[in-house]
Parts: structure tokens; sequence; C-alpha cells
């Protein structure tokens, strides 16, 4: 009784802290500022730059935390979820604090996502306890779902807890070990996007059948923001201890390369994508890359990567499907990449057949896929490593790495032949 008081009143706290640091402004940080600014790394920018974030990302964390506490569609009162959340509270073991059956709740024990054990799981205790609660009517694949959209709020309140426990930061003994912190909070929320798509994907398949996918205004503005804000988040915490390299790479200021190659980006995306599309299929189209291979220009490379990986992974899967069976020759993807006076413009066009135009205002919907859902394959969970397609995240979540540096992502299909897809960073 006096364990579930405690836990009552520290969560009261906790969430009254969230509630008034959600309520402040956040600080917008663009491309060139970051670039100036990091360009100078002395001890006294990382200092500043550590006494920002300090009092910035627990405005974003919070924003996110309230969100996740009042998910669409009554998810966030699930009484399956609530009911483990009771349980939790109810029978935690000798020596577990709160904070440590929340860290339990992240673990591999849930579904097969590839979690960090010593990212998110401090003991083996801890373990044992997501285990004794996922015990009986707790194991269904449902329970499970619906729990991961609760757990990606549990690593936001830590993080946020972490973040408002930290001291001052006065010094360059503060700024490095703050940065240390940082770090595991970056990796703790290295699963969001999966554990998110599990509950949603699991919110799919309990929907109305009548309810039109594209109708579903509120959901999909949530998502928006809240990847959106991940990305923020990410970005800045990725930045500053890139910052700290003793040793980086020519023209790299943090994360961001200066002389970014679009080709290199283009190739190295393609052949991440056709070794996906040889494990599914046991073959893979080509991939021919145009344009001016000494052209650079200064961007995130990661976030490239990921959003020409997303697309010619999709344009793969729709040739080799479409020519899986068929006596002609596979045509290839074909990469254009092109600079504008003021855009770069990257162009992805396969001969997979296209999409229907009704199936157009579907395809930034997170719910919406024209392959399987592996879930209907796989009722214990994700599988193991990165899949071909079927969750429909990919394309939604591209064009928010687009959209967070000014560009965006268009789709244009031309039904019966293919997709031109075009992508200006």
């Amino acid at each position: 009784m006096a364990l579930k008081k405690a836990s009552e009143n520290f969560c009261k706290s906790l969430k009254e802290e969230v509630q008034r640091w959600g309520s402040m402004r956040q600080t917008g940080v663009n491309l060139k500022y970051m670039m100036e600014f990091g360009s100078r790394p002395t001890e006294k920018n990382l200092l500043i730059s550590a006494q920002f974030l300090h009092k910035e990302l627990p405005i974003r964390i919070a924003r996110r935390a309230i969100e996740l506490e009042n998910l669409p569609f009554g998810l966030s009162q699930k009484p399956a979820v609530l009911k483990l959340r009771e349980d939790s509270v109810k029978r935690p073991p000798t020596g577990l604090g709160l904070a440590d059956i929340l860290c339990a709740c992240a673990t591999p024990v849930v579904v097969n996502i590839g979690i960090s054990d010593q990212a998110i799981c401090r003991n083996l205790e801890a373990e044992a306890l997501l285990t004794l609660l996922l015990e009986g009517q707790h194991n269904s694949f449902r329970t499970t779902a619906f729990l991961m959209l609760h757990l990606v709020r549990d690593w936001y309140l830590e993080s946020f807890r972490d973040l408002r426990l930290f001291p001052e930061i006065k010094d360059r003994v503060d700024e490095l070990e703050f940065t240390q912190m940082i770090k595991m909070i970056k990796v703790r929320h290295n699963n969001v996007v999966p554990a998110m798509a599990l509950g949603v994907q699991q919110l799919k398949k309990d929907l109305d059948p009548t309810v039109v996918l594209k109708d579903l205004h509120e959901i999909y503005q949530f998502l928006d923001r809240f990847y959106m804000s991940r990305i923020g988040i990410r970005m800045l915490i990725g930045q500053h201890v890139a910052l700290h390299d003793p040793d980086p790479e020519p023209g790299c200021i943090g994360q961001i390369n200066t002389r970014i190659s679009p080709m290199l980006i283009a190739q190295t995306a393609s052949d991440d994508a056709r070794s996906i599309c040889f494990r599914e299929y046991g073959d893979a189209p080509k991939v021919d890359i145009y344009g001016d291979p000494n052209f650079t220009f200064p961007y995130v490379p990661s976030h490239l990567h990921l959003m020409v990986f997303e697309l010619v992974k999709n344009s793969l899967r729709a040739v080799q499907e479409r020519f899986m069976t068929s006596d002609k020759d596979v045509p290839p993807v074909r990469i254009i990449v092109a600079d504008g006076i003021e855009d770069v413009t990257i162009k992805i066009s396969d001969e997979g057949g296209g999409i229907a135009r009704s199936g157009l205002s579907k395809i930034f919907t997170y719910l919406y896929s024209t392959a399987k859902n592996p879930l209907d394959e796989n009722h214990e969970g994700l599988s193991e490593g990165v899949i071909m397609a079927g969750y429909g995240y990919g394309l939604p979540i591209s064009r928010l790495y687009a959209r967070y540096f000014g560009g965006d992502l268009q789709m244009i299909s031309m039904e019966g032949y293919g997709m031109p897809n075009c992508l200006p960073p």
C-alpha cells in the first residue's frame, strides 16, 4: 500500500512538471545556424550548446509525453493496458523503483524489435518483472500492441525526468556528463518508430472496415507532429554529440556534411535497398543513377540516405513483383540528381505499374500500404531485420525528413506504367 501511494504521488508530481514544461515555447534551430555555430566547437560553444539543450529538450519531450497521454481513438484508455499498468505497481519485486518498472517494459520480451538491453533494461530483475506481467491474458498480440504505445510514452517520461534531475551545467565536466546522458536518451528512443508502428497497425486491425483511411485526420496529424518532433530532438542531440568528435571527416560539422555527394548517397542507398530485395525475392532490378558526380551540397547524410533508401526500396518491390513471372527484360529503376539554382531535386522513377488514382490520397496516411501487412504473418511481433514493405511508414516518414529542412516529397503515378517520385531536399 505504501509503495502504491508513493508511486501515485511520484506520478502526480511528474505529470504536473510535464504539463508545466509542455506549455513552454520551444526554440527553432535551422540548418544554417547549426553549421555556423558548429563550425567553432570550442569548449565555450559546447557549454552554450549543452545549456541550451538542458532547457530545450525537456520542453520538446514533455510535449510528446502529453500527446502520448491523450492518444487518439481512446488508445490511452484500453482496459488491458490500464490493468497491466495497474498490476505493475501492485507487484514490483524488491529493489525495483518506478523507473526500473518503466525500463522493464521496454525490453525485447514484449516483441522482437531489437531494443538494446544495456541502454533500456537496467537489470535482469526488471526483465523478469515484465515476463510476469505478460503471463496469461497479457501475452496476447492485441494487448502487446497497445502496450507498445504506452511504453513509448514511458520512455519519454523517463527521459524528461533524467533531464530535469540533471543539475545546472556550469563547466566542462558538467557538459561532458550531460553529453553522455543525452547520448543514452537518444539510444533509449532508437525503437520508437517500430514500437509506434506496431501499436498503430493493431489500431488498423481494430478499425471498422467501413472507416475511410484518408478521413482519420486526427491520428495522421498526431503522428506527423510526433515524428517531426522526434526528428528534431534526435537532430539536436546528435549534432551536439557529434561536435565532440576529435577527428571529424573532412567537410563535416557535427552530423552535417557541407560537401555531401547526392550521387554517392544514392548509390549507397540503392545498394542497401537491393540487398533487401535480394533477400526477399532472390533477385533485384538494376538501379541506374544519372547526375554530376562532382556536385555536392550541405545536408545530413543519414537523412538523405533514409529518404532515397525508402523510395528505391518501394520501386524495387513494385518492379520485381510486376516482372517476376514475365518473359520481358526487367527495366531498371532510374535515379536522376538535378542541381538547380534554388533546389536540389532527386527523381526516382520505375516501371512497376504505378498506383491507381484512388490510392494516391492514402500513400502518406501511415495506415496504408500496397504490400501485405507483415503482422498478419507474424503474430508474435515484428520480424528481425529490415522488411521489404508492409507497415505503411516509409513514405510518410520520408516526407517528414524532407520537410524538416524545408524540402518536400512529391509522388506522381502513371497507373499501368510506374512512379516518378521527386525528392527536393
